[in-house]
């Protein structure tokens, strides 16, 4: 089981691989250090590669009995991604979120991780390195925004605004089938604003400190939403797949919606749902 110590020794040790493997090449990648993967704008750099094996090292020494599943590695092998549903402990980690961002120079970029114990999202972590802050959450205790000078932020959701003319939120339509696209930007004209930040460890953090009301995603990597999801629901937010089952860290397809009430999950439910 996770103890303050360890979730201690996490935290720090994503600081420390931050210090000195993701600032030092922000803003100072060269062509040779950046490769594309599955899409041309599906990048991965020296930076993601080194950062992974780093904190993979120092996980292996904080819970050495953990398997361990990174985005990085299950690239270069799938079967990597099979771990998640084993029994015991597993710890989850996305080196880089946001590398098309980080790569262009974007300072919208973070360090994600998440510790499932048994199937079960237990502990969070969404980290901004530029600006060595984070939010976390332990399954149960809340959420929380915390700076290096040991100050930790409670956060709570506020009720979202009545009217979705209002409302602020996430849709990746690039995420979705091209069928889909079409039908799904229709509705996007009813809300206040729509956008992607190509983040979804920032866009987590937003939703979790109410600046902004949904997120819509089209994909489920393990890496981008076990943690945020954690911490979103620990902030009061609700988080489920857009045909009402609960998110499991083990899913690989559907649709996930998050809303800050479950009045307004039913409702962009009802919106963004196929026809």
């Amino acid at each position: 089981m996770m103890s303050e110590d360890h979730i201690s020794a996490l935290i720090e040790a994503v600081r420390q691989v931050a210090k000195a493997e993701i600032i030092p090449h922000f803003r100072n990648l060269d062509a040779m250090q950046i490769d594309s993967k599955s899409a041309p704008d599906d990048l991965v750099t020296i930076a993601d590669r080194a950062a992974e094996l780093a904190i993979s090292k120092a996980v292996h020494d904080i819970l050495p009995e953990a398997a361990i599943v990174g985005e990085e590695a299950v690239s270069a092998d799938k079967t990597v991604l099979a771990r998640v549903k084993e029994p015991g402990q597993v710890v989850v980690i996305d080196p880089i979120d946001g590398t098309w961002n980080y790569a262009n120079g974007i300072a919208t970029y973070g360090v994600i991780l998440a510790v499932i114990e048994d199937g079960e999202t237990v502990f969070g972590l969404l980290y901004d390195p530029s600006f060595d802050d984070w939010i976390m959450a332990v399954k149960g205790e809340g959420a929380y925004f915390c700076r290096p000078d040991g100050t930790k932020t409670p956060l709570s959701l506020s009720p979202p605004p009545d009217a979705l003319e209002d409302s602020f939120g996430y849709v990746g339509l690039y995420l979705f089938k091209k069928e889909r696209q079409a039908q799904l930007a229709a509705t996007l004209p009813r809300f206040r604003r729509t956008t992607t930040l190509r983040c979804s460890c920032h866009e987590y953090r937003m939703l979790t400190q109410g600046a902004s009301q949904f997120c819509l995603n089209g994909m489920l990597n393990v890496w981008d939403h076990a943690a945020g999801v954690l911490i979103y629901q620990e902030a009061g937010g609700i988080a489920r797949l857009l045909d009402g089952r609960a998110y499991d860290p083990a899913m690989r397809k559907g649709h996930l919606l998050t809303a800050a009430s479950e009045r307004l999950w039913e409702e962009l439910a009802e919106m963004f749902g196929e026809s």
